[in-house]
């Protein structure tokens, strides 16, 4: 287990922020080599039309859950013809885990998950571990400088935030102690929308838009600072 654990904390970071108009997915794609496309590493997943996913960890292993994640989703649909609760589908992706820590000759999965929805209109935003825990949160991050992020979401939340807001949020806490800037295509940012009950990706220019707007309020500040 702590080597799965482990495994999370190596990871880059993944952001949650839920807002009253939906909830916003933020991960870093920075790739240990230069000659890796950022566009090639997957962190963000599509689950539903209405749950989107984020992962911290051995991609191979989130893989693995958002395939069974998707495979419940469409057993649902098949089944009741609606679609899964969010909180439902979280269960049922912890209780799969959590097999994994019991059985033997299996080891845990190295990876956690940031699982988003809307579920009767409200969003949803909840977290997974490597021992089959989930929690629901307001905002949260899993992966590497977890503390830092969470400190800083935790400073700057707030209940009224827009999705706008949410995104520059989680990017501003995803800049937290990072040593290079950040970028449209180094990072990726999924969508849940309260209104539409729908997920969606931004593409690298959209993402782009709102670190350029985050660098020019930084800029502005700097410049009052100065005369004053």
């Amino acid at each position: 287990m702590e080597y799965a654990r482990e495994a999370v904390k190596r990871g880059t970071a993944s952001i949650g922020v839920r807002t009253p108009e939906g909830v916003v997915l933020v991960v870093d794609k920075q790739t240990r080599s230069p000659l890796l496309e950022g566009s090639s590493v997957e962190k963000l997943h599509k689950i539903d039309d209405h749950v989107g996913a984020a992962s911290a960890g051995h991609v191979a292993d989130a893989r693995q859950l958002v395939d069974f994640a998707r495979q419940q989703s469409q057993v649902e649909r098949v089944r009741y013809d609606e679609p899964i609760g969010v909180r439902t589908l979280t269960k049922s992706v912890t209780d799969h885990i959590q097999q994994y820590t019991q059985v033997g000759g299996a080891r845990p999965f190295g990876v956690a998950l940031l699982i988003a929805g809307v579920e009767g209109g409200e969003p949803r935003l909840f977290e997974t571990d490597p021992s089959g825990t989930s929690n629901e949160w307001k905002a949260v991050a899993i992966g590497s400088n977890r503390g830092d992020i969470q400190e800083f979401l935790e400073d700057e939340y707030d209940a009224g935030l827009s999705v706008d807001d949410g995104i520059d949020l989680a990017l501003r806490a995803l800049n937290e102690g990072r040593e290079d800037a950040l970028s449209g295509d180094g990072v990726g940012v999924g969508i849940v929308d309260a209104d539409t009950g729908t997920y969606r990706e931004l593409a690298a220019d959209e993402s782009q838009s709102y670190i350029d707007d985050i660098e020019d309020a930084a800029d502005d500040s700097d410049d009052d600072d100065d005369e004053e």
